[in-house]
């Protein structure tokens, strides 16, 4: 599995190059670390170059087969021509509206289950568009230490860095803490001010 993970981290480093994004990614990454503020966004997430790499990034996701409530698939999305392609997510941009997200109950190892919600194709195409901008400029503003759902991060890089800790301060105690159905209670009304103090005004 981490394999896999890594290997898909590479494939979406390699796409971003092969895209000609890396640079624009580039520029917001370096433009957040010096404080600068975001605005009109959008003009980058609709950017032909933006949409066919997230067409590729999520054309490599194992999970890219898995259909959600219309029960389409990425199968469907290769079906369009790239100029199809483009055209189809730019004009979803304009009155962009998600669909209903289909919720599976998954097993963990300790025996009970945790639900995932399965986005429509064309939505988690959408989410991927938005991402690969949001990304560079939120990575700028993240703490050094904080290792989940980032690019190029493993549970591995935490578990190296506690192990390092440990020895440093000869503490042997590790605390485990799991917030219960943290995603379906989010707060999105903080989750938008953090936006707004990460330097994103749209």
């Amino acid at each position: 599995m981490a394999t896999g993970k890594r290997a898909l981290k590479k494939a979406k480093l390699r796409h971003a190059e092969y895209y000609d994004f890396q640079s624009v990614q580039d520029g917001l990454y370096r433009d957040s670390m010096n404080g600068k503020e975001f605005r009109n966004l959008i003009s980058i997430i609709i950017m032909p170059e933006n949409i066919r790499m997230a067409y590729r990034n999520l054309k490599k996701n194992p999970g890219s087969h898995t259909p959600g409530t219309d029960k389409k698939t990425i199968n469907d999305i290769e079906k369009l021509t790239d100029e199809q392609l483009v055209n189809k997510i730019q004009e979803k941009f304009r009155w962009y509206r998600p669909q209903s997200v289909r919720r599976l109950e998954i097993p963990k190892g300790n025996g009970k289950t945790r639900p995932i919600g399965i986005p429509t194709i064309m939505d988690r195409l959408v989410q991927q568009c938005v991402l690969q901008v949001l990304e560079p400029i939120c990575e700028a503003k993240f703490h050094e230490h904080s290792y989940g759902f980032r690019p190029n991060r493993s549970t591995g890089n935490a578990i190296a860095q506690a192990y390092k800790n440990m020895q440093m301060s000869h503490l042997h105690y590790v605390v485990d803490i799991d917030i219960k159905g943290f995603f379906d209670n989010v707060n999105h009304g903080k989750l938008l001010k953090q936006l707004w103090t990460l330097g994103i005004r749209d």
